[in-house]
C-alpha cells in the first residue's frame, strides 16, 4: 500500500482517510460520496433536529459543499464565490471571510446560473477557481493569497462552476462554456506556485490532445492517428465545445485521473457533420503526464445537448466472479455504464431511467462495426428531422436523466443512490453562426415531466451498477438536484428542488426523515465530526440550471435554455436563498451503535 500513497497528493489522502472529516467535495478521491460514520442510524434519523445555521449572504444557486478539516468548516458561495471559515469549536464564528473582486460582466456568460460547486484543501491551502477562472490558492488558516493564475478568458465565453482536484503536485482545472463554441480542456498546475504543469484539450490534433496514435486505447483498440480531426467538419473542432466543467476521480494505484467531457458546439447538429471526437467522452489520463491512457465516447455525434460531464465513480467488485477495478457513470444520456477503469472496457450500459426514449440501447458487441455506440431512433433524432424541425417528446431532456449532481455509493448495500430527472423535451435546431464571447446554441427547446409516469420531473434511485438494473426509486415532484450522501449508518441523504432534505433507508429507500430548509436544495449532503458528535450539512439556495428561472428572474418559458417553463411551478413552494443547515441528533453524544462490517474488498456477498 506505500507505493500507492506515494502517487497521490499525501495531505489529501491523510485528510480523507478521517471519517470525521469532509476533507474533498465528493468525498473521496473514488467520488463515492460515502461516509464511515454511524452514529445516525436508520433507527434513530428520525430524531434529526437543525442544530445550526449559517447564512452566506449571496442568494442564487448553491452548489457543492462545505468542507470540515480539523476543527475548521470553508464555506462557498455561488458569484461572488466568497469563502468562509468557521470555527467549529467555537460556535461557529468567522475565522476569515475571502471575498474576491469579479468583474460581474462573466454572469452574463455563465451558461445556466452562477453556480460554483466549491473549494477544495491541499498542502495547507484552500484551491478556489472562480467564475472568472481565477485559480487561487489561499492559506488555510489565514485566508491569505498564497498565489493566483488565470486558467482562461470570459471575455470569449470561458468561465468556471466546477471545483479542482489536487493530485499530488498538481491540481486538475476545467473549464465551462460549451454554449459560447469554446474549446474544452484540462489544464494541471503545479500546486507549489500556480505554474502551468500540462493541458490536454478534448479535440483536435493528437499532441494538444495529448493522445497516442497507437498506446491511447478506444474500446481495447488503438486510437489511431488524427481520430479528432478526422470526426469534424474543416476547422469546426477549434470552436467544438467538450468542456470539462463537471467532476474528476483519481486512482491512486493507476495513477489515473478520470473524468467526462461535454457536448460539442453548436447545440445543432447539421453545423457538424461526423462522431465530433471527443467530446461527450470518459477520458482516463496519466496524473503526471496528462497523457490519455483510454477513451469511450458515449453519445457520437450529440443531438440533444447530453453533456458527459458527470462525475466517474470507482468501485472494487466482482463481475462473473472475478474482482475488478470499476468506474461507474450516470450520463446525461440517460444510460449508466460501467467499464474496467483500467482498460477502458465497457461492462455495462443500461438506461437507469425507463423514459429513456432516444436509444434502444448500446452494442455490446465486441465484433460489430458499431460496438459500444447507441442505436438512435429515427423519430427523435434531430439530425434526420433536420433544421427548423422541431422534434417532439425526446426523453430525456437536455438537462439529462441526471446532470452534475453527484450520486453516491455504499460498499455495505453494493448501491449507487443516484438523484435524477424525470424530464422529456421538444427541440428545434436552428442555423447559427459564430461570435466570439456571444452564445453559441442553436437550438430552441421547451421541458416537461415525461409522459404516462408518475406526473413529476425526478426520482430518486437505488442502482446495480454491476447488473445495470434499478433496486427501487422514489418519485419526486421536482428533479432532485441535489448530490446525495451514503452512511455506515445505512442512511442515504439527499436534497429537494423545493428545500426538503431527507433522509431514507439504504435497502429500501422507506422516507425516514425530512426537513424543509429555508430555499431549494440543490447543494450536496456532507457529514463530519465535531467535539466527538455526527452532524449533516447542506447547501439551500435554490437555482442551477432546474432552477434559473427563480434565480435569475426569468418568465420567457424558452428560456434557460428551455427550463424556465419546465420548472415554471417551483416559485410555488420555494424561493430564493442562502443558507447552510447543519442537522444533529437531541443529547449528548449516543455510543456508537454495532454496525455490520462491510466486505473489505467492497464485493457484492451472497
Amino acid at each position: 500500500m506505500t507505493g500507492a500513497v506515494a502517487h497521490a497528493n499525501e495531505s489529501v489522502l491523510a485528510e480523507t482517510a478521517k471519517p470525521e472529516q469532509w476533507a474533498i467535495q465528493t468525498g473521496n478521491y473514488a467520488n463515492t460520496r460515502y461516509s464511515e460514520l454511524d452514529q445516525i442510524t436508520r433507527e434513530n434519523v428520525g430524531d434529526l433536529r437543525v442544530a445550526w445555521t449559517f447564512s452566506t449572504g449571496v442568494l442564487r444557486g448553491h452548489e457543492g459543499s462545505p468542507l470540515v478539516i480539523g476543527d475548521v468548516m470553508y464555506v462557498h458561495t455561488p458569484f461572488p464565490n466568497n469563502i468562509f471559515a468557521l470555527d467549529l469549536a467555537n460556535d461557529g464564528k468567522i475565522l476569515w471571510r475571502y471575498e474576491p473582486q469579479q468583474d460581474p460582466e462573466v454572469i452574463a456568460v455563465m451558461c445556466c446560473d452562477t453556480v460554483y460547486r466549491g473549494v477544495a484543501y491541499a498542502d495547507g491551502m484552500i484551491l478556489s477557481h472562480q467564475a472568472d477562472t481565477t485559480l487561487v490558492a489561499l492559506d488555510a488558516k489565514t485566508g491569505e493569497e498564497k498565489w493566483k493564475v488565470k486558467t482562461g478568458d470570459p471575455a470569449i465565453g470561458e468561465t468556471n462552476t466546477a471545483t479542482v482536484l489536487p493530485v499530488k503536485d498538481k491540481v486538475i482545472v476545467g473549464v465551462s462554456g460549451g454554449e459560447y463554441g469554446v474549446r474544452g480542456r484540462v489544464t494541471a498546475y503545479n500546486l507549489s506556485d500556480g505554474s502551468e504543469a500540462w493541458k490536454a484539450y478534448s479535440t483536435g490534433p493528437d499532441e494538444e490532445m495529448l493522445v497516442d496514435p497507437e498506446n491511447t486505447m478506444v474500446l481495447g483498440k488503438p486510437i489511431g492517428k488524427d481520430s479528432s480531426l478526422n470526426s469534424w467538419e474543416g476547422d469546426q473542432w477549434k470552436i467544438g465545445g467538450g468542456t470539462t466543467w463537471g467532476w474528476y476521480s483519481y486512482d491512486p494505484e493507476l495513477n489515473l485521473i478520470y473524468y467526462g467531457t461535454g457536448n460539442p458546439s453548436t447545440w445543432n447538429p447539421s453545423q457538424r457533420p461526423g462522431d465530433n471526437k471527443w467530446s461527450m467522452t470518459i477520458m482516463a489520463r496519466d496524473a503526471d503526464t496528462g497523457m490519455a491512457k483510454w477513451f469511450y465516447q458515449m453519445t457520437p455525434h450529440d443531438e440533444w445537448d447530453f453533456d458527459g460531464v458527470n462525475e466517474m465513480i470507482l468501485t472494487d467488485q466482482e463481475i462473473d466472479g472475478t474482482p475488478r477495478k470499476l468506474l461507474t457513470h450516470f450520463d446525461r444520456n440517460g444510460l449508466g455504464y460501467t467499464l474496467d477503469r483500467e482498460t477502458g472496457e465497457l461492462l455495462v450500459a443500461e438506461k437507469y431511467d425507463p423514459a429513456v426514449n432516444w436509444t434502444t440501447g448500446v452494442d455490446m458487441d465486441p465484433n460489430s462495426d458499431t460496438y459500444g455506440r447507441p442505436a438512435v431512433v429515427a423519430e427523435y433524432s434531430t439530425a434526420q428531422n433536420g433544421e427548423d424541425t422541431n422534434t417532439t417528446g425526446v426523453c430525456p431532456a437536455a438537462l439529462g436523466s441526471k446532470d452534475q449532481q453527484p450520486a453516491a455509493f455504499s460498499p455495505k448495500t453494493n448501491l449507487f443512490y443516484v438523484p435524477t430527472n424525470h424530464v422529456c423535451m421538444d427541440y428545434e435546431p436552428f442555423r447559427v453562426a459564430y461570435t466570439a464571447g456571444q452564445p453559441y446554441v442553436g437550438a430552441t427547446l421547451s421541458m416537461y415531466p415525461a409522459p404516462d409516469s408518475h406526473g413529476g420531473m425526478g426520482n430518486f434511485i437505488a442502482w446495480d451498477g454491476v447488473k445495470g438494473e434499478i433496486k427501487w426509486s422514489l418519485p419526486e415532484q421536482f428533479s432532485v438536484w441535489s448530490g446525495a450522501l451514503a452512511t455506515a449508518g445505512d442512511v442515504v441523504f439527499y436534497g429537494t428542488l423545493e428545500g426538503f432534505l431527507k433522509a431514507v433507508d439504504a435497502e429500501t429507500g422507506e422516507e425516514l426523515y425530512k426537513f424543509k430548509t429555508p430555499s431549494g436544495i440543490i447543494g450536496n449532503v456532507m457529514t463530519y465530526v465535531s467535539g466527538g458528535k455526527q452532524y449533516v450539512g447542506v447547501l439551500s439556495g435554490v437555482g442551477g440550471w432546474a432552477g434559473i428561472g427563480l434565480a435569475a428572474g426569468l418568465t420567457n418559458p424558452n428560456d434557460g435554455l428551455g427550463a424556465v417553463g419546465g420548472y415554471a411551478a417551483l416559485s410555488d413552494y420555494t424561493e430564493l436563498g442562502g443558507q447552510l443547515t447543519v442537522f444533529e441528533l437531541p443529547g449528548d453524544v449516543a455510543a456508537a451503535p454495532a454496525t455490520e462490517e462491510a466486505p473489505a474488498d467492497g464485493t457484492t456477498s451472497g
